[in-house]
Order: C-alpha cells, then sequence, then structure tokens
C-alpha cells in the first residue's frame, strides 16, 4: 500500500500551516513558483528542489523530509501477530481504512469507524461468526461515518462510542472508560486537531503478548499526519503527548494509508 501522502503533499500541509507563502519556499528550494505547485500537486519534478532548505522554514525534519522524497515506506509489518485485527479498505472519492477487532474465545467484535460501504463488514462479521458489539468513532468526517446508518440497521444493539460533543451523553467517550471485549481492552486518548472530536482507542491484551494497537483516525500516517483543520500545532502536540508515549512496538492503524508503528514514526515522520 502507497503512503497516503506524497512528499508533494507533506510540503504543501506543513507549508500552509507555517502560514508560509509558494514565493518563499520556491526561493528557499532554488525553483519557480511554478515548480513548487507542480511538486505539492503531483509529488514529482523533474528538478528536485533543495528540500534541506525549504524544510526549515516550513517546520520540517530536513533528513526525514529527504528520505519520503527518496522513496520511504514503513517497513513490511507481519500483521499475522494479530489474528484477530482486520483491515477493512474502501473507496468511493477517496480510500478509507477502517478496522474490525475480535476476541477469539468470546467472539465479541469491535468496529473503529466505518469507511464508505457496510457490506464487507457485514460480510467479515458473518464469516467469522462474531457478535459485533460496540462501534468507535475515530472522528465524524463523512468518509469515516459513511456506512453508520446501514450498520445500526443491521446490528441494532450495537453500542456507539464517539467524542462528538453532539453525541448523547451515553455515546461519549470519558477519559476513564475500560471497555473490556472478551480478554481485550480498550482505551481512547484524546487526539483533536484534524477533527475537533478527533480521538484514538488502543487495544490491548492481545493472545501471544502481540503489542498493542493504536487506531488514530486521520491524526497520523505513516510519513506525514492529518490537515490541522483545528489546529496542526495542537495536532502535533497531542501527536507527541498521546501517540508517540505509547510503547515503540505499537502497531499505527491509520485512517488512510498503510500499517506503521510508533518506534517508525519517531524515526521517519518528517513533521517531528
Amino acid at each position: 500500500m502507497q503512503l497516503e501522502d506524497h512528499v508533494g503533499d507533506i510540503i504543501r500541509k506543513a507549508r500552509q500551516a507555517a502560514n508560509a507563502s509558494k514565493d518563499a519556499v520556491a526561493k528557499a528550494g532554488g525553483v519557480t513558483v511554478a515548480e513548487i505547485e507542480q511538486i505539492e500537486d503531483s509529488g514529482s519534478i523533474a528538478k528536485r528542489p533543495n528540500l534541506a532548505a525549504i524544510a526549515p522554514l516550513i517546520g520540517l525534519d530536513p533528513h526525514k523530509l529527504q528520505r519520503i522524497a527518496d522513496g520511504w515506506l514503513p517497513e513490511n509489518i507481519d500483521t499475522n501477530r494479530w489474528r484477530e485485527v482486520r483491515r477493512i479498505t474502501t473507496t468511493q472519492r477517496l480510500t478509507v481504512n477502517c478496522y474490525l477487532v475480535w476476541d477469539e474465545v468470546t467472539r465479541e467484535a469491535a468496529l473503529f469507524d466505518t469507511g464508505w460501504d457496510a457490506a464487507p463488514i457485514i460480510k467479515l462479521v458473518g464469516e467469522n461468526q462474531l457478535d459485533l458489539k460496540h462501534l468507535f468513532i475515530t472522528h465524524t468526517h463523512e468518509d469515516h461515518i459513511a456506512a453508520i446508518t446501514p450498520l445500526r440497521e443491521r446490528f441494532p444493539k450495537i453500542r456507539l462510542h464517539s467524542s462528538t460533543r453532539s453525541a448523547p451523553p451515553e455515546q461519549r467517550n470519558r477519559g476513564n472508560d475500560f471497555i473490556h471485549l472478551g480478554s481485550l481492552r480498550i482505551t481512547n486518548r484524546d487526539t483533536p486537531g484534524h477533527a475537533e472530536d478527533g480521538v484514538t482507542y488502543v487495544v490491548g491484551n492481545f493472545p501471544d503478548d502481540a503489542p498493542n494497537i493504536a487506531i488514530v483516525g486521520d491524526c497520523i500516517f505513516a510519513g506525514s499526519i492529518g490537515r490541522g483543520f483545528v489546529s496542526t500545532d495542537l495536532l502535533k502536540q497531542k501527536i507527541r503527548e498521546q501517540i508517540f508515549s505509547l510503547p515503540g512496538d505499537t502497531l499505527i492503524c491509520p485512517g488512510h494509508g498503510p500499517f506503521t508503528t510508533v518506534a517508525l514514526e519517531k524515526e521517519s515522520n518528517p513533521f517531528f
């Protein structure tokens, strides 16, 4: 699976967050404004700009940015360690991931976001004879909740969890929530910045000592971060506090793009 953001996406996000003009970035990079626009649009350009000069202007790490430009991808992660975790990817205007997690003994299951289409989720639940008890929402942008209505119709007893202010009190996450899914344990950490209601869910206590997983929505991607619709500074702060404080082998399950880990992002994400 390709990265969610190419090098031009990363430059554009960082430039806009830093309130830097295309002209200033082009001048630092030794290219024209048209060439900066081309790299932001496509991620490629015949003449590569001076990334080492651009990066500090827009708050990026120059060495990590260069690695992305050179084709960095997260190392191949053996997800067989998490036998009861499935990534479900659906596409309409864009491609989005959601995740199904269950306890291998009780067959109790939880869904994290819905993606665009309920059909593959319903199929997986049936094939694995699961009891879908919970739906956890990382944030309420359309691509992450588009299939919520058909899923609630198919599973009317499913319990919703979100950090949306308008949600009924019984559906709102609380900081001390500690939800059991058979032997698995689910907690939440506030990660606003991309969205006001952004939240990360951490699932642990997997069989055979498999590491925790963090289902992060659009907070962080392999090699990048989400757009700071609320605040990029707040988003980066929450990533440092709530995600980078997890063990390094924690599997990051993003809303877009491939799996990564906390250690890989600390090492390779140019926003940090």
